[in-house]
């Protein structure tokens, strides 16, 4: 059966002085959000009326041609020789199970080696951060990529600064972000540098994006972080009731009436099974809704947010947020609010 083709124009709307050209590169196996993704946020862009220079997009690939995904669609591609490095305003590597062969596509690296150090900003998306890594653009730095691949990109290059917990990472002129859909928090925050926080909110609003996440939002919510850990989900439910009561009396006794054991058993069995306590369960779960109440600022004051989320008062929310986060509420706020 014939793959299906996503056909992107080659090279993007025509390129005049009013805009920056964004060159996205496309290899066998390449992950179709990763190029997809950061590609939608900025082609909407064009219905946008904006403050300065928009952007045009290029497809390219060692060759040109159409290139397979790693889902089985095709990306029409310029091949990287139309292109030459100082025409590149923003060089975007993203990831895929294709990675590892780009290192041994010398006419491929080569051009990245050249382009990296005449592009205005370069990012890599998910596994794009390997290639980065491979040029040395990321020695030094701070960086992100998929949290499976954390563990590899640190112990492979010791000079990186791998930030397992980042959306994205952006350090200097060099962005990274985690994998797949992280992509497009990064082409958001790309055009919020550019244009601004409204202009942003507006690509996410078109998008249908729930939320700008910021970079420094962890990849893993806690929620997810122990399902994970709960492998066979038995205190799935048990989280969503916390969630819900998140400002009740929540003490041992109460969440072990709810799970239907003895304290001393729920106790035991929640932190085999979660690799935390009850009440750092909790408490966790408190700092996630306050953090996402302090993000949209739809609860005015910091004393507000601790009541809401069932701390009671700031300062036990404060020394909750140094612990989990290693910031204070706010600071918190001041970073990643977008106000």
């Amino acid at each position: 059966m014939p793959s299906k083709s996503a056909k992107p124009r080659r090279s993007g709307p025509r390129e005049t002085p009013s805009t920056r050209r964004i060159a996205i590169v496309a290899f066998p196996g390449v992950t179709l959000l990763d190029i997809s993704g950061p590609a939608q946020v900025f082609a909407e862009l064009a219905a946008i009326e904006l403050s300065g220079p928009g952007y045009s997009l290029s497809y390219l690939s060692a060759s040109g041609g159409l290139v397979p995904t790693d889902v089985g669609m095709m990306v029409d591609t310029a091949a990287i020789d139309s292109v030459r490095p100082h025409q590149v305003d923003t060089l975007v590597i993203p990831g895929g199970p294709g990675i590892w062969d780009i290192r041994k596509d010398t006419r491929l690296m080569q051009w990245i080696s050249q382009t990296l150090p005449k592009a205005r900003r370069v990012a890599s998306v998910c596994l794009g951060a390997f290639a980065l890594a491979w040029t040395g653009a990321l020695d030094g730095k701070r960086a992100a990529t998929h949290w499976r691949y954390c563990p590899r990109l640190q112990d492979s290059f010791p000079n990186i600064r791998v930030e397992p917990n980042a959306i994205f990472v952006k350090d200097g002129r060099v962005w990274s972000s985690a994998g797949v859909s992280a992509g497009i928090d990064l082409a958001l925050a790309m055009i919020e540098e550019d244009f601004g926080h409204t202009t942003a909110l507006d690509v996410a609003r078109r998008l249908v994006v729930f939320l700008k996440r910021p970079g420094g939002q962890s990849q893993f919510s806690t929620v997810l972080a122990a399902q994970a850990s709960d492998v066979e989900g038995r205190f799935s439910a048990l989280h969503a009731w916390i969630i819900e009561n998140i400002a009740s009396d929540l003490r041992v006794e109460t969440l072990a009436a709810k799970a239907g054991m003895t304290p001393r058993t729920f106790a035991r069995t929640y932190a085999n099974r979660t690799g935390m306590t009850p009440a750092s369960g909790v408490e966790a779960l408190r700092v996630e809704t306050a953090r996402l109440l302090l993000e949209s600022r739809q609860v005015g004051g910091v004393i507000e947010v601790a009541k809401r989320a069932g701390f009671g008062d700031d300062e036990r929310m404060r020394r909750a947020f140094l612990r989990h986060l290693g910031v204070s509420p706010t600071e918190y706020r001041n970073r990643f609010s977008g106000g």
